[in-house]
């Protein structure tokens, strides 16, 4: 008679549990950025846990990739890529945006929390190509929000990922920009 036990290490793999490669705060918070991520491309697909797993054969299973999703476990790189080959996405679409996975900023918040404020006045006095982009962008958002108060506008995470993308850059990078050019407003 063959043992069927199994081990939580041997099913699961590295994982947070005390005996096996323990993951650090750090390392669980990514795990569950990347599970998110995982979670959200999979439902764009409009494909259930069971259904990644019948379509790539069983080699994704459904409490396994789960446990992805929730962070409970760390997917490897190359299972990673055979994920994003099956959602057929790009391997980047899987992952955190920006290498810090929108980690603390050095001031303790996140540009998720962070109120993001536009100095519209500043934008006016900006000039070129970018500057032009953004204006228009800006003057979309101030009319589907109805808030015309002129001075400054308070954008969304959402909407500087958007702005950011139209220029080729990450959240981070954008926001050093917009910094840069003295166009974050500051009281």
């Amino acid at each position: 008679m063959v043992d069927m036990t199994l081990d939580r290490e041997s099913v699961l793999g590295p994982e947070l549990n005390g005996e096996v490669g323990e993951l650090d705060a750090a390392e669980a918070r990514y795990a569950q950025v990347v599970g998110a991520r995982l979670r959200a491309v999979r439902r764009q697909k409009r494909l259930s846990l069971q259904a990644v797993e019948a379509i790539s054969d069983q080699e994704f299973r459904a409490s396994v990739l789960g446990a992805y999703e929730r962070g409970e476990r760390a997917i490897s790189v190359p299972r990673l890529k055979r994920l994003a080959s099956l959602y057929d996405v790009p391997v980047e679409q899987l992952l955190p945006e920006g290498a810090d996975a929108r980690a603390s900023e050095p001031d303790g918040l996140t540009t998720s929390s962070r109120k993001i404020r536009i100095d519209l006045s500043r934008l006016r006095e900006a000039q070129g190509p970018e500057a032009e982009a953004l204006q228009r962008f800006l003057a979309r958002v101030q009319v589907e929000r109805q808030d015309f108060n002129g001075r400054v506008l308070t954008i969304r995470h959402d909407d500087l990922r958007v702005i950011g993308a139209t220029f080729g850059r990450g959240v981070s990078d954008m926001l050093a920009a917009l910094a840069e050019n003295g166009i974050l407003y500051h009281d």
